[in-house]
């Protein structure tokens, strides 16, 4: 029989061991874990952006009192515009209104081709280029400081904003995840009473960037990041944004849609260019600068007789700026030459000076693919230095989805960004050598790469391209062989009147299609013309787009321009065009 004594001991026992047990569990399922582990797990100095830890293969460095980040890290976080010539070492920056170029190991800088001294050069080190943050703060908006506690470098956005939080008391934690058993990150103990409230608010700050249903995800003064019970701080109001005007604006031609005519001053004229004659015309754009050599030497065409017609019938004037369409090597090698770019922006702004000109288009086609960010940053370093000299902006696109070296070399939504305008060029859909007969531009080719735009470009900032002239087709069936030549609007009716063509309206292209035959050989032509501009030009309203940017003075007539003015200046909208204007009229 077991003894009274045996039996009290054995409950004992057990109890303890059930207590000893439930603690055990206890501590290891519920208990908050106690422990202390550094916030970050990467060695050296660390870097902060906002709510993300930066982890790449070259650190920041804190060094003098200035903080260092890689060129790299710059380009992929902050800048992604940021541009390394290699060959020449030089650093180049562009925003809205500054062009900053800097070279490796010098203290000085020029912004918008003004020296500048720099306490700090752009370096290498051991190979990694690295630049001197400080006088990049304001170009870039950032705040950035460094924290010795933590090793790591903090930069914030000034536009960003965050709520504001402070810890409860003591007990306050901050932990590497959402649970009480992660590790914690930063403790909160008594501030010094010796600080000032500013000190004590900013070291206690943390930043709240999410919330769940009991956690807040935090950055802390130091720069840890972790997690922090709600009932643990209080949240007392939001990190204020700086506000930075808003600059992509384009700027205001017209109360209307903006109508911008190129012309080819190479080429005679069909009809005198003249308010009279021609009215409807905002900007005239005529084709008077060309890159010839790989030098970047520029060939001018501009005359003062020109510029002084145009301004005496309210046009402004855009001069077209275009690369060497047929030396497509030789426009890589100098949109890849930091001090070729330099040089040939200089010589069109010198231009620009020279003849009073308001603007400038610049035409650059027939580029390879892998420099379609060369283009981009030849583009933004234009703008900049154009802006201060009060000229507008344009660039000249073609459609989407088309070739690598005369499509796939633009970047839209960038350059879109860049300028004041962007010209869509929404023709060509069958060009001089297509191995197919077909219309110079479809209406419903036109709209579908015009939908395409949109999404990379904001409508208003987008000119629609309307192309005045129409490709006469002939097919040689004895040679099998297709050939074309372009007509102005005249010369095209005076064919189908002449041939005898049978004529019919076309819905899908929006425009008459003619068809003969003569001397065994087939023709065809869809007709550009007024009819097919009405058609084009609806889109500007259905679409809201700035306006229209028309290809070329030189094909036009009389007709064209009459429905320019009607469509752009005193139609208000979509709807009104098509309850009074959606109908073809009768051909010639």
């Amino acid at each position: 029989m077991i003894s009274r004594k045996s039996y009290i001991l054995a409950i004992f026992l057990f109890s303890l061991l059930v207590v000893t047990g439930a603690y055990v569990i206890y501590k290891a399922e519920f208990a908050p874990n106690n422990k202390v582990v550094s916030p970050f797990d990467t060695p050296g100095t660390r870097l902060v952006i906002g709510e993300s830890e930066i982890v790449a293969s070259n650190p920041p460095i804190f060094e003098d009192g200035q903080i260092f980040l890689p060129f790299e890290t710059i380009k992929e976080y902050i800048d992604p515009y940021i541009w390394f010539d290699e060959a020449l070492q030089k650093v180049t920056i562009t925003t809205k209104d500054r062009v900053i170029r800097m070279k490796t190991g010098s203290l000085e800088a020029l912004v918008n081709e003004k020296p500048m001294d720099l306490k700090f050069p752009a370096s290498d080190r051991n190979g990694v280029l690295y630049l001197p943050i400080g006088f990049l703060l304001d170009l870039y908006n950032l705040n950035a400081r460094y924290s010795a506690v933590n090793d790591v470098v903090i930069l914030d956005f000034r536009d960003r904003v965050y709520e504001i939080a402070f810890p409860v008391d003591s007990r306050t934690v901050v932990r590497k995840g959402m649970s009480i058993r992660e590790p914690i990150v930063k403790k909160y103990y008594p501030v010094s009473e010796e600080s000032t409230e500013v000190e004590r608010n900013a070291v206690n700050t943390l930043f709240v960037f999410d919330e769940t249903e009991e956690w807040y995800r935090v950055r802390a003064y130091d720069g840890a990041l972790g997690y922090v019970k709600k009932e643990e701080v209080i949240v007392t109001g939001t990190h204020k944004a700086i506000e930075t005007p808003d600059k992509d604006d384009p700027p205001v031609l017209t109360d209307r849609k903006i109508n911008l005519v190129w012309d080819m001053t190479y080429s005679k004229h069909n009809i005198e260019l003249s308010k009279d004659t021609t009215p409807g015309i905002d900007v005239i754009s005529p084709t008077w600068f060309e890159i010839v050599d790989r030098a970047g030497t520029i060939k001018n065409r501009a005359t003062p007789e020109y510029l002084k017609h145009a301004h005496d019938n309210g046009w402004q004037v855009w001069a077209l700026f275009s690369n060497n369409f047929g030396d497509i090597e030789g426009t890589s090698i100098i949109l890849n030459n930091s001090d070729t770019r330099q040089e040939i922006i200089r010589n069109i702004l010198a231009y620009a000076s020279l003849y009073n000109l308001d603007g400038i288009n610049i035409d650059f086609e027939n580029m390879y693919k892998k420099d379609k960010d060369a283009f981009t940053q030849f583009v933004r370093e234009f703008y900049p230095l154009a802006k201060e000299q009060g000229l507008i902006v344009s660039v000249d696109v073609t459609v989407p989805d088309g070739s690598d070296t005369w499509s796939k070399c633009f970047d839209r939504k960038a350059l879109g960004e860049s300028v004041d305008f962007v010209c869509l060029m929404t023709y060509d859909q069958h060009w001089a050598s297509s191995p197919k007969a077909g219309s110079t531009a479809e209406l419903v080719w036109v709209e579908e790469n015009l939908q395409k735009t949109l999404t990379e470009v904001p409508a208003n900032k987008l000119l629609l391209g309307v192309p005045l002239y129409t490709r006469l087709w002939t097919f040689n069936p004895a040679e099998n062989k297709l050939q074309s030549r372009a007509l102005n609007i005249t010369s095209a009716w005076k064919t189908v009147e002449e041939s005898g063509a049978v004529v019919a309206w076309n819905d899908i292209s929006g425009q008459y299609h003619a068809t003969f035959e003569k001397d065994g050989m087939s023709h065809q032509l869809w007709i550009e013309d007024a009819n097919a501009v009405n058609m084009k030009t609806s889109l500007i309203h259905k679409y809201n787009l700035a306006g229209a940017c028309v290809w070329a003075a030189n094909f036009a007539d009389e007709d064209v321009f009459r429905i320019f003015e009607r469509n752009l200046k005193e139609v208000r909208s979509f709807e009104e065009w098509q309850l009074y204007y959606s109908q073809p009229e009768a051909n010639k």
